[in-house]
């Protein structure tokens, strides 16, 4: 296992997968055109919801080079893994809007492995990723969703109630 090569590649996840969301709580509805212009599939539910915005998609890409650049990759790979995230996550919510789960409901698997997958793919010929190293990312982060997303939801969306709560 190339260590470093893992830890560039969750880095540049990482902050794909948190440049949206830090964004939209920050600037609230500043700029945040949904990416699907409000468009409905033929089921009659939307493409990908509100939450996906070219705010975010842009964000996560900028921050994505950035990063890339931070940690020794190229800006190029750096806005490649974020874009292949942001197209993960994309995916994630139009399967989650087909199964009419709303905008930010958890969907364990559905809501890590699309994002986490694609950009590990993108990233394993230019840092020499093995599918074993593929595989140990996609695991981290499906685990660190896990930990961190609870506490994200009560931050984020301080109104839902928890899961079992009684009321």
């Amino acid at each position: 296992m190339n260590l470093v090569s893992v830890a560039q590649c969750f880095a540049l996840i990482i902050t794909a997968n948190i440049v949206p969301p830090a964004v939209s709580i920050a600037t609230k509805d500043c700029c945040a055109w949904p990416i699907d212009g409000g468009l409905d599939w033929f089921d009659g539910r939307p493409l990908f919801g509100d939450s996906k915005t070219l705010r975010g998609l842009i964000l996560a890409v900028v921050g994505g080079a950035a990063v890339g650049c931070l940690i020794g990759v190229t800006w190029r790979l750096g806005a490649s893994a974020a874009l292949s995230a942001m197209a993960g996550d994309l995916f994630s919510s139009f399967c989650k809007r087909r199964l009419g789960l709303g905008a930010s409901a958890p969907a364990p698997g559905l809501d890590q492995i699309p994002e986490s997958l694609l950009p590990a793919i993108a990233c394993a010929a230019p840092l020499g990723l093995s599918w074993y190293d593929i595989v140990t990312i996609v695991v981290l982060f499906a685990i660190g969703d896990a930990i961190v997303s609870p506490d994200y939801r009560r931050w984020r969306f301080p109104w839902e109630k928890p899961a079992g709560s009684g009321d």
